[in-house]
């Protein structure tokens, strides 16, 4: 069993990084679900591409624009 050391770090067990095939130095992400269920991810690279390719964009509006108008409201 795992405990959470003093600055909230834990060791995963090697069998559960095995099975995860999670390896020293690779990026993981964690989230929370609403019951307190913690869930440790593997970052895949490439796991968003074409993520977005059906946004539609309009192309007359800038990213300074955008990012304006987002923080004005």
């Amino acid at each position: 069993m795992a405990k959470v050391s003093a600055k909230r770090q834990i060791t995963l067990p090697i069998e559960q990084c095995a099975i995860a095939h999670i390896y020293a130095g690779d990026d993981v992400e964690s989230f929370v679900d609403r019951q307190g269920v913690i869930s440790i991810v593997k970052k895949q690279a490439g796991a968003a591409k074409g993520l977005l390719k059906d946004i539609v964009t309009n192309e007359l509006i800038s990213e300074q624009k955008s990012l304006e108008s987002a923080l004005e409201r």
